[in-house]
């Protein structure tokens, strides 16, 4: 069945990399080192580490595992791999790591990466699992752990409809680390083997202390006017903020919402979107002070997230407003700020950390526009309120750290005995 899946993947092809290539406003180009994605990689001595964190959400996560196994086997190189250019991006701010494109998943391409990198193990971030990478890394020799794994209801369905093709692919890896009780059993229900399965939560909860002074300067620039985040929105989102904003506006009219799109070659249509619906827009990237007049401040950078989420006093993390198309994005960061959280209906892909976020008392799901603005309006006219919220949002993050050492005590017999 697998090279079924190769003639496919060659069809489609030209166009994923067209969308990998095509330049945008925002968005890092690939540059030279597209070589790179068909095996054209450059060297690497020392048996290194392989970590594979596919995009931009996957190498944030990866920090603190990345921060563990540097300290945990300081003369072990750690390469670190990416698809996109915009996790690329992320790779380079990290200290002391190799980075390298991920291959295309043509058998050609994931054989020249390994005989040019040679790991002594592969570690996945997540569930980025390709038939032939994992087909030549297994023959190859080098074992493969999957950590922080999760695998939603829809996802696991998904394999279902391929389950000769997911049962030939997992029968190369070692170990699947899972964040949650749910997403081991969804492995297991797909033939995944008792022994190769284990918990250890979600490495997310181990964000490191935050820098009280992260977000002073915006803090101080936007005064003591109320102020929300819609942080990393998807396109069809910024309608739905917007609007809650126009309605808060009539209540809060020096209200204040930081808009920060999840990708960057949507900066410009989103600045576009909010002049076109009457609200006064300023771009980060203009570099001048927030005027008291700037209605809404979009976040048109990369990699400062947390600064912009420092600045809020609410929290909506987006990705949730779109039905099933996306699922959320990561509400531990907010939670570990201490923030009160808002979203969408649709957070699958945080499901059990949004559920105990809910339970906690420090997360509500807001159906539209109308029920977005009457969250956010309740949390500006009580501050108490809105700090209990925060408060209970950072003792989950508390109660729940340790799932980099758990992870790493799991993975540590092929870690430990290089090829």
């Amino acid at each position: 069945m697998r090279w079924i899946y190769t003639l496919l993947l060659t069809l489609a092809a030209p166009f994923l990399l067209i969308g990998l290539y095509r330049k945008r406003p925002g968005k890092p180009a690939v540059g030279e080192r597209w070589r790179e994605h068909f095996g054209g990689t450059p060297n690497v001595d020392g048996q290194p580490i392989w970590l594979h964190a596919v995009s931009v959400g996957e190498v944030l996560a990866a920090k603190p595992v990345i921060s563990a196994l540097q300290q945990a086997y300081p003369d072990v190189p750690i390469l670190v791999t990416t698809t996109t250019a915009t996790g690329a991006e992320q790779a380079r701010r990290l200290n002391g790591i190799i980075h390298r494109y991920m291959p295309v998943d043509f058998p050609f391409s994931v054989k020249r990466f390994l005989r040019a990198v040679s790991p002594r193990v592969c570690v996945i971030m997540e569930t980025e699992l390709w038939p032939n990478t994992l087909h030549h890394v297994g023959r190859a020799g080098i074992p493969i752990t999957v950590i922080n794994a999760r695998l939603s209801q829809k996802a696991c369905q998904r394999y279902q409809k391929i389950a000769p093709l997911f049962r030939a692919m997992s029968k190369h890896i070692d170990l699947i680390v899972c964040q949650h009780q749910n997403d081991q059993a969804r492995f297991a229900s797909l033939g995944v083997a008792d022994d190769k399965l284990a918990v250890a939560g979600s490495v997310k909860f181990d964000i490191k202390a935050v820098d009280p002074a992260l977000g002073a300067t915006l803090r101080q620039a936007r005064g003591d006017r109320p102020c929300w985040i819609g942080a990393s929105t998807h396109a069809g989102e910024d309608a739905t903020l917007l609007a809650a904003h126009s309605v808060l506006l009539r209540d809060y009219p020096d209200a204040l919402l930081i808009l920060v799109p999840r990708h960057p070659e949507r900066f410009d249509d989103v600045a576009q979107q909010v002049a076109s619906q009457g609200l006064s827009v300023q771009r980060r990237t203009e570099g001048e002070p927030l005027a008291l007049s700037t209605q809404v401040y979009l976040g048109d950078t990369m990699g400062e997230m947390m600064t912009y989420l420092a600045s809020a006093d609410v929290v909506v993390m987006a990705g949730s407003f779109l039905g099933t198309k996306v699922g959320g994005h990561n509400l531990l960061e907010p939670a570990a700020l201490g923030k009160p959280l808002l979203t969408g209906p649709s957070y699958y892909n945080f499901q059990v950390i949004g559920d105990a976020l809910i339970d906690a008392g420090a997360l509500q799901v807001c159906n539209d526009s109308q029920d977005l603005a009457a969250k956010i309006g309740a949390f500006f006219s009580a501050p108490a309120l809105a700090a209990q919220a925060g408060n209970a949002g950072l003792s989950v993050v508390e109660q729940n750290r340790g799932a980099v050492e758990r992870t790493l005590q799991a993975i540590a017999p092929w870690l430990n005995h290089p090829r």
